[in-house]
């Protein structure tokens, strides 16, 4: 596929190949952007924010709303897109395109709402004859930088709320799943969006993303990924907003009066979906020791009832991680985790890119597969005593994006919900849980802002200030 930079659809002569994470075939083919690239992506992004900060709030709900109408008529051809670069199971990939077109939809509507409120200075000491509005303005030019996990899901995140609120966007997808972003687009610039306000380019981040996120016509950057390049953006952007949706090695705890079935089917729906790279997916499960072996014995049968192999066919459970490197590194955790007195319970084979659905026990929260991201089909138990301590493991980590707690007493979940450092919480389900209208964000080390259209809108907009000095 071209990429879309300076209003249209260019190639370049330098590609980069898409492959199947599967059979290792290459799907297709992108541009290998340069510097000059991003110099034309961003002089154009310039006059797409003065078109898009001239239309009418519903002039923008109109086209972004046509959007959500054509991806719902799509849904199955953009599931199989998703299903070949990145590798998820089509049941999922299916999953994923659905939800894009309620984000886009949800983004429409917030279109015709962008408002500010009155601020009643006469409630001062001393103030009379004032009045006092704000108002909300588009950032400008906002560049979105999204992961190969969700393809089209999370660049919906940061495409639809962007147009929204009257801003353009450059979007930089991952390279190794661009084609739904691009495909994305496709579908934008069929439903009317003007062409220099929204952009896809395309190549390796090291190459182009310190061009693309230092220069001063870019005012908000939105990204997801991993919190080493997060940090990096953070230092390389300057004054400018940003949205950091990082890591997390998100904690579990079962408290004794649990019901274990359904613990252990939502811990192996929110651990190993989509071979476990997730950033909200269940990683350590906290179990209180009274039930801790019943547990074991009841998730062991879950893990092992996951089938692996080829995606796209319907009795496929888990597919391929995204590179082989990737199932290298998490098997040698695994290893090194047994190697320091883990016990490995189930799975912990790799057949190429393929890695085995993973249960380990005894783990310790000095080991890597616990203190680290693993971001890859592995969940580690660990046995607590009492609910102090449960907490006190969940928030023994610099992440803090998701959490989970199952039980039927309100006083520990109540406690769970106020002391455990996480910006999402869950109470009777596993940590992977996301309405796409709802405040999602980390604290600590797993991000700063907020997601979801509404949210977002206000992240990707500014607030003025209006005094009006009114005569006596």
């Amino acid at each position: 596929m071209k990429m879309h930079i300076g209003g249209q659809w260019v190639d370049r002569s330098e590609k980069i190949e898409v492959l199947n994470p599967f059979s290792g075939s290459v799907i297709d083919t992108i541009p290998r952007a340069s510097q000059q690239d991003v110099e034309i992506a961003l002089k154009t992004a310039e006059r797409g924010a003065e078109i898009m900060a001239k239309m009418t709030g519903y002039e923008r709900y109109e086209i972004i709303h046509k959007v959500s109408e054509i991806m719902t008529e799509r849904v199955e051809e953009l599931a199989q897109t998703i299903t070949l670069e990145e590798g998820k199971i089509l049941a999922e990939a299916t999953m994923e395109a659905s939800r894009a077109t309620e984000i886009i939809a949800l983004s429409a509507e917030e279109a015709k709402r962008l408002s500010g409120e009155v601020v009643p200075l006469e409630g001062g000491p001393g103030v009379k004859g004032k009045f006092g509005f704000t108002i909300r303005i588009p950032c400008g030019i906002v560049v979105g930088i999204s992961p190969f996990n969700f393809p089209l899901h999370l660049v919906c995140h940061k495409v639809g709320p962007a147009l929204a609120s009257g801003n353009a966007i450059i979007l930089k997808p991952a390279t190794d799943t661009p084609l739904s972003a691009l495909k994305l687009v496709e579908l934008f610039l069929e439903a009317g969006t003007p062409p220099e306000a929204i952009q896809c380019i395309t190549g390796a981040g090291s190459e182009i993303g310190d061009v693309l996120c230092s220069d001063k016509l870019v005012r908000k950057i939105t990204f997801t990924g991993s919190r080493e390049v997060g940090e990096h953006i953070c230092h390389t952007a300057g004054l400018k907003r940003v949205t950091m949706e990082l890591g997390s090695n998100s904690p579990l705890i079962i408290m004794p009066d649990a019901d274990l079935e359904k613990v252990a089917k939502a811990a192996a729906a929110s651990g190993y979906s989509n071979a476990g790279q997730v950033c909200i997916s269940t990683q350590r499960i906290l179990a209180h020791e009274k039930i801790h072996g019943d547990f074991l014995d009841a998730f062991k049968e879950q893990v092992e009832d996951i089938s692996t192999g080829n995606p796209i066919e319907a009795s496929t459970k888990m597919g391929p991680m995204i590179r082989e490197h990737d199932a290298i590194r998490v098997n040698q955790w695994v290893e090194e985790a047994v190697n320091e007195g883990a016990e490995l319970i189930a799975g912990g084979e790799r057949n190429g890119q393929i890695h085995t659905p993973t249960l380990l026990s005894n783990v310790k929260s000095e080991m890597k597969i616990s203190s680290d991201e693993v971001f890859g089909p592995v969940v580690g138990v660990t046995s607590v005593d009492n609910i102090d301590e449960a907490i006190a493991l969940a928030n023994d980590t610099d992440y803090g994006l998701s959490a989970a707690i199952f039980t039927q007493n309100i006083n520990w979940a109540m406690k769970f919900a106020r002391e455990v450092d996480s910006g999402n919480l869950m109470v009777n389900w596993g940590t992977q849980w996301r309405a796409d209208l709802m405040p999602y964000g980390g604290l600590k080390s797993s991000g700063i802002g907020k997601e979801g259209p509404k949210y977002a809108v206000e992240e990707m907009t500014e607030l003025k200030m209006v005094i009006l000095h009114l005569d006596d």
